[in-house]
């Protein structure tokens, strides 16, 4: 089935694309919560009308993000927590703690959007992805020490 995501849905698209999914899916989840519409032909339209009348605004977002990407180029970050004596962490180091890093060198980016591959158990250099837009990211490389 064929529908309209009016937000972001992690995993399956960005707002107002045009994606295809089981019936389930969409019949019992998304449509229900809101998150997204059946994408008969007059909803189409509407979205084609919706998407002509906010390019501008589309473009502007799409700059600042750009601009954003270029300041977190030459960013690195030093987490430190608390590890064991063999330098393995108590935990792990996520999202949460990237985010904090960031917002401390003042980057305002919300948790959801940084992606970390592995979790982090060790001490030592990695590096986060940041999704600044749907077409920009970051690659944003940390350090984990020892507190």
């Amino acid at each position: 089935m064929e529908i309209i995501l009016k937000e972001d849905v992690v995993n399956l698209g960005y707002k107002n694309d045009i994606v295809t999914v089981k019936s389930g899916y969409g019949r019992n989840y998304l449509i229900p919560s809101g998150k997204a519409v059946i994408a008969s032909p007059s909803a189409k339209k509407m979205l084609a009308e919706d998407l002509k009348q906010r390019a501008h605004k589309l473009e502007k977002i799409r700059k600042d993000a750009e601009e954003l990407a270029a300041k977190l180029e030459g960013v690195t970050l030093t987490i430190a927590t608390k590890v064991s004596n063999s330098g393995t962490v108590f935990g792990s180091v996520g999202s949460i703690q990237i985010a904090e890093g960031l917002a401390k060198k003042g980057f305002d980016i919300d948790r959801r959007n940084i992606a970390v591959k592995d979790a982090v158990k060790a001490v030592g250099a990695y590096k986060a992805l940041v999704k600044l837009h749907k077409e920009i990211s970051v690659e944003v490389p940390f350090e984990v020490v020892a507190d």
